[in-house]
Order: C-alpha cells, then sequence, then structure tokens
C-alpha cells in the first residue's frame, strides 16, 4: 500500500505540474482515490483537513473584496509609489512589508491582507502582478518561524520544546531562531535586487485615490489585532484563527449589506470566492493525511536521522536541506511533528542541546514551502488570487522566484545557526 501511495503521490505532482489550471480537480481526484483504495481511512477524513487553514482563507476572502472595493488598497499603493524610486523597490517593499507582518500572524493571512495592494500596484503601473504576489508569499512563508506567533510549525516547536515567546529571541544566553529568520531576510533583498534588476522604471502615482468606505479597513485592522491576541492564548481550539477570520468575514458582509441594502452585490461576492484555492487545499490536505498514515513521513524521517550518524554537522546539515526538500512537497505540519521527538530521541543519545538541531529543523522546513506553488497554503493562495485576476502562475514561473529565496534564506539561517548554537 505504501508503494501505491508514493505513486499516486508523485503522479499527483506531475499532473499538478503539467495541468496547472485542473489543480484542485488532480488534488481532489487522488484524495478521492486514496479513500477508494483505503490509504486514508474515511474515518479520518474529517481530522485530516485542516478547517482552520480553510476557515482563514474563506473569511479573510469575505472581506478582501470589500476592501478592494472600498480604494483602500489603492489609497496605500499611492503611498508606497510616493516613496519608492521605481517598480523593483515597490516589489522589495511589499515583500519587506509582508514579512513583517507575517512574523505576527498566519502566513495565509498576511498573504491574503497584503496582496491586494501589490495587485493595485501593479495595476497603476500597468505591469504583470506575478512576480510580486510570488515575492509576498515566499516572503510571508519565511518570516512565519520568526516568532512563536508566527507560524503552525513555531507553535509545535515550543509547546514540545518548553519555549515561551522571548525564546525566540534570546535563549541560554544566545540570540534565537528570529535573529536566523531575519538574517534570512535581509538576505533575500539583495535577491530581489538582482532578480528584478531590469525593472528600473521610475513610478509616479498621479492620481490621488480617495476612500470610500473605511470600515473593511478597520475590519482588516481589527482581525490583525485579535490573531495577535489569540496567539497568546494557551490551549486555544485549533480552529481559534479560522473562526476569527470568518466572525470578522460575516461582520463585514452584514455591515455592507446593512449599509446599501445590495443583495445582489453580496451574492455576487460569495459566488466570486476563490473555491478552486479552497478545493485544491482540501484534496492536497487529504492526499498527505493519506501518505502520512501509511508511514512515509516517519520512514523520511528514520532516514535522515540514520544518514545523520554521530556526526552532528552532518546530521544538523542533512536536516536542514532535508527538511527543505521534503517540505517543498509534504506538508511540513505532520513533517515536524514527527522529527521533533526523532531529533530529542538523537541527541539526547549523543549528550548534547537538541535546540540546533530543532532550529534548523523549523528552518528547513518552513522556507521549503518556498520551492513550489503548492508547497505552502500561502502559496495556494497567492496563485489563487493570480489566477482570479487571469493570470496562470507555473512551477517555472514560481520556481525562478521562490528557488533563489530559499537558497539564499537557507543557506544564512544554516550559517548563522551552526556559528551560534553549535
Amino acid at each position: 500500500m505504501k508503494t501505491v501511495a508514493i505513486i499516486l503521490f508523485v503522479a499527483m505532482y506531475v499532473c499538478l505540474i503539467a495541468l496547472p489550471k485542473k489543480r484542485a480537480i488532480v488534488a481532489l481526484s487522488t484524495a478521492v482515490i486514496f479513500l477508494i483504495l483505503g490509504i486514508l481511512p474515511i474515518s479520518k477524513l474529517p481530522t485530516a483537513i485542516d478547517w482552520n487553514v480553510l476557515l482563514m482563507i474563506l473569511g479573510t476572502l469575505l472581506l478582501v473584496d470589500y476592501f478592494i472595493e472600498s480604494k483602500m488598497p489603492n489609497f496605500i499603493a499611492d503611498k508606497l509609489l510616493d516613496i519608492a524610486p521605481n517598480v523593483m523597490w515597490v516589489t522589495i517593499l511589499m515583500s519587506l512589508f509582508s514579512g513583517i507582518i507575517s512574523a505576527f500572524i498566519d502566513n495565509v493571512a498576511t498573504l491574503l491582507m497584503v496582496a491586494p495592494v501589490g495587485l493595485a500596484v501593479c495595476k497603476k503601473l500597468k505591469i504583470n502582478p506575478v512576480p510580486m504576489i510570488i515575492s509576498i508569499a515566499v516572503s510571508s512563508n519565511l518570516q512565519g518561524a520568526a516568532t512563536l506567533v508566527g507560524d503552525t510549525t513555531s507553535i509545535m516547536l515550543a509547546s514540545y520544546a518548553g519555549m515561551d515567546f522571548n525564546d525566540f529571541f534570546w535563549m541560554n544566553g544566545k540570540p534565537g531562531i528570529f535573529f536566523a529568520v531575519e538574517l534570512g531576510a535581509l538576505v533575500t533583498i539583495p535577491i530581489m535586487m538582482f532578480l528584478f534588476r531590469k525593472d528600473k522604471e521610475p513610478v509616479v502615482s498621479t492620481e490621488k485615490t480617495v476612500v470610500t468606505d473605511y470600515v473593511p479597513t478597520i475590519m482588516m485592522i481589527a482581525h490583525v489585532v485579535f490573531l495577535v491576541i489569540a496567539s497568546f492564548i494557551p490551549d486555544k481550539p485549533e480552529i481559534t484563527n479560522g473562526m476569527i477570520c470568518m466572525l470578522c468575514g460575516v461582520i463585514g458582509i452584514i455591515w455592507e449589506y446593512c449599509k446599501d441594502k445590495d443583495k445582489d452585490r453580496v451574492i455576487r461576492i460569495i459566488k466570486n470566492l476563490d473555491y478552486d484555492t479552497l478545493l485544491l487545499l482540501t484534496g492536497l490536505f487529504a492526499v498527505i493525511a493519506g501518505i502520512t498514515e501509511v508511514g512515509l513521513i516517519n520512514d523520511l524521517a528514520g532516514i535522515i536521522a540514520s544518514v545523520g550518524g554521530t556526526n552532528i554537522f552532518l546530521l544538523f546539515t542533512i536536516v536542514v536541506w532535508g527538511s527543505m526538500l521534503i517540505s517543498a512537497f509534504i506538508d511540513n505540519i505532520p513533517y515536524v511533528a514527527t522529527m521533533l521527538p526523532v531529533l530529542q530521541g538523537v541527541t539526547a543519545a549523543m549528550g548534547v542541546e537538541p535546540f540546533l538541531l530543532y532550529f534548523g529543523l523549523l528552518c528547513g522546513a518552513t522556507l521549503g514551502g518556498n520551492i513550489t506553488p503548492v508547497g505552502a497554503s500561502c502559496n495556494i493562495a497567492g496563485v489563487g488570487m493570480l489566477r482570479k485576476e487571469g493570470y496562470e502562475v507555473s512551477f517555472k514561473d514560481f520556481g525562478r522566484i521562490g528557488i533563489p529565496f530559499t537558497l539564499a534564506a537557507t543557506l544564512s539561517a544554516y550559517i548563522f545557526l551552526w556559528i551560534v548554537w553549535h
């Protein structure tokens, strides 16, 4: 059964690459085959799907359309264009802005809030939005590991290792993982300067946008504040963030209906939601749960531990780079959950502290999703927004930006962690 699961998994990725317009159908079809063959028991399907992520996307999308219609993204775009000398620096500023936000709230929510501003900038400049939205997505993924509240994997590490919020900044008298991630973010600036070196057209915003409705913006800000507050609540339900986003989205819809009494507009917003992205994620969640069920992730964890042996440098190297490659294709949450006890056991047997390997695992697993457009929920959401605007993103398009970002950020974090924590 494991062999069949691996063959189907590889075939799914081949089809995802070959059929970019049919990705949701490909993922869902593979999930159905997994269920029919018993690779994923039907009884485990409800828990296999990450309802929290789906609710976050759905709730934020309800707000996004009203946010765009309010002209606030265009207003912010005007301000960005006032301070950026050219197109290249607009892209860099947007990426860094999304990364800063993503250090404190979920990267999917960050992408869905920042991407509309990026789209507004590109429309004003009449340029292709694909590079900018991809840069925003990978920057959001990159910064998620910087703090305890930025990403699910960070929360998992903190829970397993008994770390608190401050430990991500300073721990055992040493700089924490926050500085490794931020170093990676800084290294992406010259990478972007090289990738977008031809985009030197000067930017001037002659039109001054007037915001028509501030309520969607208020709801967006409330959404961020509530997510940050919720991140500090211990033992909260897993779908807390999703419920916060849904609540803000529903309040936004109710407000807009009460203001204009335009039922058709509400129906249009709901009809135009990016259901393809939601269905693609649902299928991928089920497929990843299936290969986890047959033990593939356990096998990968075992291979990494055994190949590293008792050489701490070799083990650290394999953990970082192996995790990066694995997370390009496999959801990092079950992978990190499996690897944490494996690394704890290996380091205990070697008589060394586990934090070097823990931090290396988190950096590799978080950054790895930036290699492919389906490697992380954030990327899938960004590609979905571009599709809605009429732009298809291939694996090649995404990799042109995602791979240099990933390699540069991972290498800098790898060197920093080894120097500071070995």
